[in-house]
C-alpha cells in the first residue's frame, strides 16, 4: 500500500471498528425498547444477572465505564425498581449494587435479546455453523481489544 493510501478513511482499522460498534448499539435499541432499557442499561443487567451483586467500582472495570457515566445509570435501574444501591456494610466508601426479584424477572424476557442481535447481523444463530461464526467473531474482538490495551500500556512506559 502507498503512503498516500495509509491515510484513507476506508483503510482505517478505527473507523470500521466504529461503524461496527454504532450499527451493533442501533440495532439494540428495538431489542431492548420491550424491556424498557438502553444499550449501557443491558450491560450492567447482564453483569448483575451474572453475579447478583456488584461493587459501582467493580461494574465499572468490568464493563469500561467511569463512574460519572454509571452512577446515573444505576440511579435510573433503580427508580425503575431493578437494581438498589448500598453501602457495603464493611466498608462504607464501597457502593454495591443488587439485583431486586423486578430485575431478575427481567432476565427473563430478555432471552431472545441475543439472538436477536445475531439475525440482525445476518448470522444463523440457531446452527451450529452460525453459533460457531458468532464465537469466532467475538473472540477475534476480544483478542484485538487485549492486544491493543497492552499495545497502549506499552506506549505509555516508554
Amino acid at each position: 500500500m502507498a503512503a498516500h493510501d495509509a491515510l484513507r478513511l476506508d483503510q482505517q482499522l478505527c473507523f470500521a471498528l466504529y461503524r461496527a460498534s454504532r450499527a451493533v448499539i442501533r440495532a439494540y435499541g428495538p431489542l431492548l425498547e420491550p424491556l424498557g432499557l438502553t444499550y449501557p442499561q443491558y450491560l450492567v443487567m447482564l453483569v448483575l444477572w451474572e453475579e447478583r451483586s456488584a461493587s459501582v467500582k467493580a461494574l465499572g472495570e468490568r464493563l469500561a465505564l467511569d463512574s460519572g457515566t454509571l452512577t446515573p445509570l444505576l440511579k435510573r435501574l433503580e427508580q425503575r425498581g431493578l437494581v438498589t444501591r448500598r453501602r457495603d456494610a464493611d466498608d462504607e466508601r464501597v457502593v454495591r449494587i443488587e439485583l431486586t426479584s423486578e430485575g431478575q424477572k427481567l432476565r427473563a424476557r430478555a432471552t431472545a435479546v441475543p439472538a436477536g442481535l445475531v439475525r440482525c447481523a445476518g448470522f444463523d444463530g440457531l446452527d451450529a455453523q452460525g453459533r460457531a461464526r458468532v464465537a469466532s467473531l467475538r473472540q477475534e474482538l476480544v483478542a484485538l481489544a487485549e492486544r491493543i490495551e497492552v499495545g497502549v500500556e506499552d506506549a505509555s512506559e516508554d
